[in-house]
C-alpha cells in the first residue's frame, strides 16, 4: 500500500510540473501578442502624430501669408486714418464758422421777436385789463338790480299773504259767529216738538221738509264753496248733499229720504198685532234704506267709505237709538251713520274744522313753496357769486402767469444781449456733421 501510494505521489507531483510549464508557456504566448498589439498601436499613434505635425505646419505657413497681407492692411488704415483727421479738421473749421454765424442771426432775430412780443404783451394786458374792469363794473351794476329786484318781490309777497291770511282769518271769525247764531236758534227751536203726522201730511212734503232742513242746517254750518245740493255722481244717482272733504276721507254724501210711512204706521197702531206688523215694516223699511245708501252713495276712489242717513226729527232718532240699537249696528256695518239735526249740526262742525284745517294746510304748503323757491333763489344766487368770484380769480391767476412768462422772456432776451451763450447751450440742438467715407 505505501508503494501505491508513493505512486500516487509521483504522478500527482508530474501532473502539477506539467500544469506549472503549460501556464508558463501560455503567460509567454500571452506576453509575446501584447508586446506586437503595442507595438501595432505605437505605430498608428505615430503616423497620426506626423500627419497631424504636416496640417499644423499648413497652418502656420498660412499664418504667416496673413500676417504678411494684415501689415499691407494696417498701414492702408493708417493712411486713410491721416486722411479722416484732415478732413474732420476741415470740417470742424467749417462748422465753427457757421456756428458763429448762425449764432448771430439768432441774436439778432431773438431780440427783435422778444422787443415786439412785450410791446404786443403790453398792449394785450392793458386791453384785458381795461375788459376786466368793465366787465366787474357791469357785474355789479346786474347784481345790484337783481337784488334790489327779489328784494322788491320778496317784500311784495311777504305783504300780500299777511293780508291774504288776516283776511282769511276776518272771514273765519265771521263765518263762526254766524254758525254759533245758528247753532243757538237750532237749539231754541228744538224744544218745539211738533207732529210729524201735522207737519208731514203726504210724501213730497216729507221729502221737502227733509230737504229744506238738511239744506238749512248746511248752509249755516259750512261754507258755500265746501258743499253742493242735488249732486249727481258718477253712478247717475243724485245726492242730496255732498260735502267736499279733503282725502282722507274724502266727500261724503248726506241723504235726507228717510220712509216715514213705516215709522207712522207703528205709531199708529192700536193692537200688539198691529204693533208687530209695524215693528217689522219699520226695521224692514230702515234696513233698506240702508242699503240703498251704501250701495249708491258709497263709490270707491270717487266719495268717502261712509254716508250719512239724516232724520229729520230728534224724536225718530231717540226711538232708533233707544228701542232700535240693531238697526244701529247695521248701519254702523254698512258705513252709514244715522244723524238727526243736532247730531248732524255737530257732525257738520267737526266738517267745518277739517275743512278749515284743510284750507290751512293748503295756505301753509303754498308758504312752504314760496320759501323753498326763495330759498332756492338764494342758493341759486350764492352760487353764481362763487362763480363770478371763481372767474375773477382765475382771471387774477392768468394775470400772474402772464407776468411770470414775461419776466422770464425777459431774462432770456437779456443773456441773448450780455452773449450768455453757455446757458443757452443746454436748449441747442446738438448738429451731427456727417463725415465723407474715404476713398480706397
Amino acid at each position: 500500500m505505501m508503494n501505491g501510494f508513493d505512486l500516487a505521489s509521483a504522478d500527482f507531483e508530474t501532473l502539477v510540473l506539467y500544469v506549472a510549464g503549460a501556464v508558463g508557456l501560455a503567460l509567454v504566448v500571452l506576453f509575446l501578442l501584447l508586446r506586437n498589439s503595442a507595438q501595432k498601436r505605437a505605430e498608428q499613434t505615430e503616423a497620426v502624430i506626423a500627419q497631424h505635425m504636416g496640417q499644423m505646419a499648413q497652418r502656420v505657413d498660412q499664418l504667416a501669408t496673413g500676417q504678411a497681407h494684415l501689415d499691407g492692411n494696417l498701414q492702408a488704415q493708417a493712411q486713410a486714418q491721416g486722411q479722416i483727421g484732415t478732413l474732420m479738421e476741415q470740417r470742424l473749421g467749417e462748422v465753427q464758422v457757421n456756428m458763429h454765424e448762425n449764432l448771430a442771426k439768432v441774436q439778432r432775430s431773438t431780440g427783435e421777436n422778444l422787443a415786439s412780443m412785450q410791446q404786443k404783451m403790453t398792449d394785450t394786458l392793458a386791453t384785458q385789463q381795461l375788459q376786466m374792469q368793465e366787465n366787474l363794473a357791469n357785474m355789479q351794476l346786474r347784481t345790484g338790480h337783481a337784488l334790489n329786484e327779489m328784494q322788491e318781490k320778496l317784500n311784495a309777497s311777504l305783504s300780500g299773504n299777511a293780508k291774504q291770511t288776516a283776511t282769511s282769518l276776518t272771514q273765519l271769525q265771521e263765518r263762526l259767529q254766524t254758525i254759533d247764531k245758528a247753532q243757538e236758534n237750532i237749539t231754541r227751536l228744538s224744544g218745539d216738538v211738533l207732529s210729524l203726522q201735522d207737519i208731514l201730511s203726504n210724501k213730497q212734503t216729507r221729502g221737502a221738509f227733509g230737504e229744506i232742513q238738511l239744506n238749512d242746517i248746511v248752509s249755516k254750518a259750512l261754507p258755500t264753496d265746501s258743499y253742493a245740493l242735488q249732486h249727481t255722481l258718477s253712478n247717475g244717482k243724485r245726492a242730496d248733499c255732498l260735502i267736499h272733504l279733503p282725502n282722507p276721507p274724502g266727500p261724503i254724501v248726506i241723504d235726507s229720504k228717510f220712509p216715514l210711512e213705516a215709522y207712522e204706521r207703528m205709531l199708529a197702531s192700536q193692537t200688539e198685532a198691529e204693533l208687530k206688523a209695524g215693528i217689522q215694516m219699520f226695521k224692514t223699511s230702515v234696513r233698506k234704506h240702508i242699503s240703498d245708501i251704501s250701495e249708491k252713495y258709497i263709490i270707491d276712489g270717487e266719495t268717502a267709505d261712509g254716508a250719512l242717513m239724516f232724520l229729520p226729527s230728534e224724536a225718530i232718532y231717540a226711538e232708533l237709538h233707544s228701542k232700535f240699537p240693531d238697526l244701529v249696528r247695521e248701519g254702523f256695518d254698512a258705513r252709514v251713520w244715522i244723524v238727526s239735526p243736532t247730531t248732524c249740526m255737530a257732525t257738520l262742525n267737526t266738517m267745518r274744522a277739517i275743512l278749515k284745517d284743510a284750507r290751512m294746510r293748503e295756505q301753509a304748503g303754498a308758504i312752504r313753496k314760496e320759501l323753498g323757491l326763495l330759498h332756492k333763489d338764494v342758493d341759486r344766487l350764492g352760487t353764481r357769486v362763487e362763480n363770478l368770484d371763481r372767474h375773477f380769480g382765475q382771471a387774477a391767476k392768468d394775470i400772474s402767469e402772464i407776468k411770470v412768462s414775461a419776466d422770464k422772456a425777459g431774462r432770456r432776451a437779456r443773456r441773448l444781449d450780455n452773449f450768455d451763450f453757455e446757458e443757452l447751450a443746454p436748449d441747442e440742438t446738438d448738429k451731427v456733421v456727417p463725415l465723407t467715407k474715404p476713398d480706397s
